[in-house]
C-alpha cells in the first residue's frame, strides 16, 4: 500500500568526464521539501544522475506513490526500455557485454521495487525550477568535495 504523493527532481553534474562530479535531488510532498546532494572526486555524469535517483529513493522512507522528474535520457532509457532485457540476460547487453554501472543499476531496480514510481523526461536548463533546483545542488555536491 503506498502512503504518500513524492516529487522529486534530480540532477547529476561533472566536472570533466570522467572528473569530480556531483549529484542533487529535490524532493517535495505535503508542501514540505527536502533537499539531498552529494559528490565524488573520480565519476562520470551518467553515474552522478543515476546516483542522483538511488539517493533520492533512500531518502523515502514509506512505500510511496512518485513522480520522477530527470533530464537524464541514459537513465530514463535504461529504467523504461533496457533493464527489462538486461535482467533477462543476466546483465548483459544486446551485444552480450557487461551493462556498464551495473551496479548503480541494481540498486535502483531494488529501489524502485518499493515505489509505484512515475518516470517522466524533462528537457535540462530549460527554466524548469525543479530541475534548475536539482542542478544547483548537484553542483553544490561538487563545490562542497
Amino acid at each position: 500500500m503506498t502512503t504518500k504523493n513524492v516529487q522529486i527532481y534530480t540532477d547529476g553534474a561533472c566536472r570533466g568526464n570522467p572528473g569530480i562530479g556531483g549529484w542533487g535531488a529535490m524532493l517535495s510532498c505535503n508542501g514540505k521539501v527536502k533537499e539531498i546532494y552529494g559528490g565524488e572526486q573520480e565519476t562520470t555524469n551518467n553515474r552522478m544522475e543515476m546516483m542522483a535517483v538511488i539517493q533520492a529513493l533512500t531518502t523515502l522512507t514509506k512505500n510511496s506513490e512518485v513522480t520522477l522528474h530527470s533530464d537524464s535520457k541514459y537513465v530514463l532509457q535504461g529504467i523504461n526500455d533496457w533493464m527489462p532485457n538486461w535482467k533477462k540476460k543476466n546483465w548483459k547487453t544486446a551485444a552480450k557485454k557487461p551493462v556498464k554501472n551495473v551496479d548503480l543499476w541494481k540498486q535502483i531496480d531494488q529501489l524502485a521495487q518499493e515505489h509505484a514510481i512515475k518516470w517522466v523526461w524533462v528537457k535540462g536548463h530549460s527554466g524548469n525550477a525543479g530541475n534548475e533546483r536539482a542542478d544547483e545542488l548537484a553542483n553544490l555536491g561538487i563545490d562542497n568535495l
